[in-house]
C-alpha cells in the first residue's frame, strides 16, 4: 500500500450560521459545530483510505471562541497519522464575521477513525507523511496521543462495567 501526504486528505467546509443553528446567546449550538467536525473529519479519512470508515474516538473539543449568528464556519482537518486500520484526523474550525472579515480558530480537534471492509471489519489504511513543519509537528507527537487514548479507552471501559446498565446504579 502506498503512503500518501497528509494534504491529500484535506477537506474543507464552510457554513452560515443561522437562526436554527443558534442557542438563546444566539451562537451556534455546540453538538451542531461537532456534527460539522465529524462529518468533515470522516469524509477526510474516507479520502485518504478510500474505504468505508467509523468514527473509533473524539478527544476533547474545546471551544476556543464563540460563533454567532450571522457568521460562517469553515471546518478544514486533514488525517496526520496512521496506524494499520485507523488513522487520526486533525479537525480546526474558523469563525469568520462576515460583515468585518475578522477570523478566529474556534475550535481545535483529534477524532479517530477505523477503515472497515464490506463486513464492517477493521481493514489496512495507506500510512501517510508530513510535508510542511506544521504537519510534522502533528504528525510527531501522534504517537503520545494514541497512547492517550488507549488509556481513556480502558478507563472508559472499566466505567461502562461498573455502572452497567441498570438505573440506579446503587
Amino acid at each position: 500500500m502506498d503512503q500518501k501526504p497528509c494534504l491529500e486528505s484535506l477537506t474543507v467546509k464552510t457554513s452560515h450560521v443561522l437562526p436554527p443553528d443558534t442557542n438563546t446567546h444566539g451562537t451556534l449550538f455546540g453538538g451542531k459545530l461537532m456534527a460539522h467536525i465529524d462529518d468533515v473529519a470522516a469524509i477526510a479519512a474516507v479520502r485518504h483510505s478510500r474505504k468505508p470508515v467509523v468514527t473509533a474516538s473524539t478527544d476533547s473539543v474545546d471551544f476556543l471562541a464563540p460563533v454567532k449568528e450571522g457568521d460562517s464556519i469553515c471546518v478544514e482537518a486533514f488525517v496526520t497519522w496512521t496506524h494499520t486500520t485507523s488513522m487520526e484526523v486533525f479537525v480546526k474550525a474558523v469563525t469568520e464575521d462576515l460583515l468585518t472579515g475578522d477570523r478566529k480558530v474556534c475550535t481545535t480537534a483529534f477524532l479517530t477513525f477505523v477503515a472497515v471492509d464490506e463486513s464492517g471489519k477493521p481493514t489496512t489504511v495507506p500510512s501517510v507523511y508530513p510535508e510542511s513543519d506544521q504537519e510534522r509537528q502533528l504528525h510527531n507527537l501522534a504517537s503520545q496521543r494514541a497512547e492517550r487514548r488507549r488509556e481513556r479507552r480502558k478507563e472508559s471501559k472499566e466505567m461502562a462495567a461498573s455502572f452497567g446498565t441498570d438505573y440506579p446504579w446503587n
